[in-house]
């Protein structure tokens, strides 16, 4: 029974059939209050407050499977700002952990990996650190040529690797154990770069130029890492001519990537990477199998993918959920104000906006593209805050980052109970 509700739960953790059943208990309790979000009764609120400047990302530092059976769960944030300092924060007890002392310049970028306990930030001068999770200890620093514009974390083998892309179009990829650098590539000249999330099946990452005369290109993680073939590392360009605006995943296909692009319009293309045959050769090739235009908008703040042919997009105040062909499956104003950012897993969605508040949604099940509106999580006084600047989520808590009206951000934590 577990097993068929959550395909993707850790065995290894749940030894035994008692385990199991109390893995379900623990587990079925935890979804059912999660859907119904009554304040105090489900969950618990925390605000949490540290920084002294704004916070530009953050990401979970604890592995996503916890230990159901048990009835034990922690969550663990990291966070990075402008005041210069690296923080990692206890979701249940809405405590921080640890924090790094004050570094020279503003974090602007963070990337855990939750398997090694290590988080990697990098600041507004180009410089990458590793930090220990436990601890908050500096274990490594390194330097790339030029402002890092975004990083991404991918593992091969059980060894975890860093790839960051550069304002001057050059791609690092690095061992996140230590930061030796595995391999340099200079893209594109004078020109930033944007990097996708890894893509389902683990070997492709989307690298997009900030300059519309130049087009996306496919990055294949293998052999960036083991270039034993430079013409199977890079695809030949994609047929977008215009600046990639947005691009996401296809959770439940191994590599189907969606490409969000103004041209007077928003439009949206979709392509299945593959790696093509020949008796002699083989290349990389990017198979449109979608195309569509959106509807004269507000302009899209957020763009997620769902099982094979569905996407959420934020525009305003509204969440839409489209298929890849453009139709419109539901649409939602559950928010009065614009939205944020979006979290998509295989059971819920999450919204975060301006207006001051989370909104949670649940999908009918896995399979489905059915998404049912169940509650808001308020965020506080507007006061003290202007809004929620974005959300994450794991199997027991949900965090947002709060803008403070003062320039000093916060954190609002919203533990479920087992």
């Amino acid at each position: 029974m577990c097993l068929k509700r959550w395909a993707f739960c850790n065995i290894s953790v749940i030894p035994g059939m008692r385990s199991w059943k109390k893995y379900y208990l623990h587990r079925s309790n935890l979804e059912s209050k999660m859907k119904s979000g009554q304040p105090s009764v489900d969950y618990t609120c925390k605000a949490i407050r540290g920084h002294n400047g704004v916070i530009y990302e953050m990401a979970y530092l604890s592995e996503k499977e916890h230990m159901f059976a048990t009835g034990k769960v922690k969550s663990t944030v990291c966070t990075v700002s402008s005041d210069g300092t690296v923080r990692a924060w206890n979701i249940q007890e809405g405590k921080q952990i640890w924090s790094s002392p004050q570094q020279g310049f503003p974090l602007v970028g963070i990337i855990t990996f939750p398997a090694f306990n290590l988080a990697a930030t990098s600041d507004t001068e180009g410089t990458i650190k590793l930090w220990h999770g436990t601890t908050g200890e500096q274990l490594s620093t390194v330097s790339v040529s030029s402002i890092p514009s975004c990083m991404v974390a991918y593992t091969i083998k059980n060894n975890p690797f860093l790839m960051v892309g550069t304002e001057e179009g050059s791609l690092h990829t690095l061992a996140a154990t230590d930061l030796s650098q595995i391999l340099y590539k200079k893209l594109f000249q004078k020109c930033g770069i944007k990097l996708s999330l890894c893509s389902p099946n683990g070997q492709w990452i989307l690298v997009c130029p900030g300059n519309a005369a130049f087009s996306p290109k496919v990055f294949n993680i293998y052999y960036a890492t083991q270039p034993e073939d430079d013409d199977l590392m890079l695809s030949s360009p994609l047929p977008i001519t215009n600046y990639c605006r947005m691009m996401c995943w296809l959770p439940a296909e191994s590599a189907r990537i969606a490409i969000l692009y103004k041209n007077e319009m928003f439009h949206i293309d979709s392509f299945d990477i593959v790696i093509e045959k020949s008796k002699y050769k083989k290349k990389i090739t990017a198979k449109q199998i979608a195309s569509f235009t959106l509807p004269a908008q507000q302009p899209v703040t957020s763009m997620k993918g769902f099982g094979k042919q569905t996407l959420l997009i934020a525009a305003g105040p509204e969440l839409t959920v489209y298929s890849l062909s453009g139709t419109v499956l539901m649409a939602f104003k559950d928010h009065h104000k614009t939205i944020t950012s979006i979290w998509v897993d295989p059971f819920h969605v999450v919204t975060s906006s301006m207006d001051l508040s989370l909104r949670v949604y649940f999908w009918k099940n896995s399979k489905s593209s059915l998404l049912t509106s169940c509650y808001n999580l308020l965020g506080g006084s507007h006061r003290w805050s202007s809004g929620f600047r974005s959300v994450a989520c794991d199997d027991v808590s949900v965090v947002g980052t709060v803008a403070g009206i003062d320039g000093k951000d916060s954190l609002r934590a919203y533990s479920f109970h087992l």
